[in-house]
């Protein structure tokens, strides 16, 4: 019952409204005024700005800029393991595609060709493979990382909604992260195959940026967008940043069958850090 009122008011909110009212004053250059919103939003959310780079509050431009701020050298060691968590965040859900469908809570699936935005080819390559559903809350640090090598060959932009992704949110709202706006970044390992990281929108969430592209989203179109790198040599090594979001959200990730068993410890709702055990090669 207590969740009811909350994703209710998802439905009427004018999410890309205030999304697109989010994304200026995020990147304006405020001065104090600036400095005033980011010092009650570490307060708000208890943001441990000792473990940042840069940690005076005062030296940043604007919110972007304090919100994709970089960590110290060093305070996100990367495990000696096959695969690794690319995120700060806590554990939605994780484990086994039943067939095609992923669990996003309890009484609550989609479809792996939902979440690549209708491509069924590129969908099938993951039947009966595995999935991870990592939330990023506004406390985290909020740049993505790779969880194995990889090298990029594909990436869509796929426009939809922008229901918040929290907890309660993704209990109550059927296909969120098939139906919010993402970009699907597809990447081909040698020793683990295909696999995607999806990065998945959502309210207040100002845009979604890749280290090889830049911000993929300025300016919101109703059409899927993709682009190929096959004749480039884009590749990310294991711990390497691959994108960032501004403001906090999702990302989903897929492997092909036999390709990761998860470390024992996770659990759904568990915190997880940037570089932590995720898996091994399944044997």
């Amino acid at each position: 019952m207590s969740d009811r009122l909350p994703v209710l008011l998802q439905y009427i909110l004018p999410k890309q409204r205030l999304t697109t009212l989010a994304g200026h004053i995020a990147k304006a250059h405020g001065g104090a005024m600036t400095t005033r919103l980011i010092r009650w939003f570490v307060g708000k959310y208890s943001v441990d700005m000792n473990e940042a780079a840069d940690a005076d509050i005062r030296s940043y431009k604007s919110f972007n800029e304090f919100f994709t701020r970089p960590l110290k050298a060093g305070s996100r060691p990367i495990a000696a393991a096959d695969f690794v968590c690319p995120v700060d965040g806590a554990i939605s859900q994780f484990g086994s595609i039943d067939d095609h469908h992923i669990l996003q809570a309890k009484g609550h699936r989609f479809t792996t060709t939902q979440l690549v935005g209708g491509d069924a080819a590129l969908a099938s390559q993951f039947r009966h493979g595995s999935f991870a559903n990592l939330y990023l809350s506004p406390r985290d640090y909020h740049r993505l990382h790779m969880p194995c090598d990889g090298k990029l060959t594909r990436m869509i932009y796929v426009p939809g909604k922008l229901f918040s992704v929290n907890p309660v949110t993704a209990r109550g709202v059927p296909n969120l992260f098939a139906r919010n706006e993402r970009v699907v970044c597809v990447f081909e390992s040698v020793e683990h195959g295909l696999f995607v990281m999806v990065l998945v929108g959502a309210t207040i969430v100002g845009s979604m940026a890749t280290v090889w592209h830049g911000v993929v989203n300025p300016a919101r179109i109703n059409r899927t967008s993709e682009w190929a790198y096959t004749d480039q040599d884009i590749v990310l090594k294991k711990g390497e940043e691959m994108g960032r979001f501004l403001l906090g959200s999702t990302v989903v990730m897929l492997w092909k069958r036999g390709a990761i068993a998860f470390n024992e410890d996770w659990v759904p709702e568990r915190n997880v850090r940037l570089g932590e055990l995720m898996g091994q090669r399944a044997t």
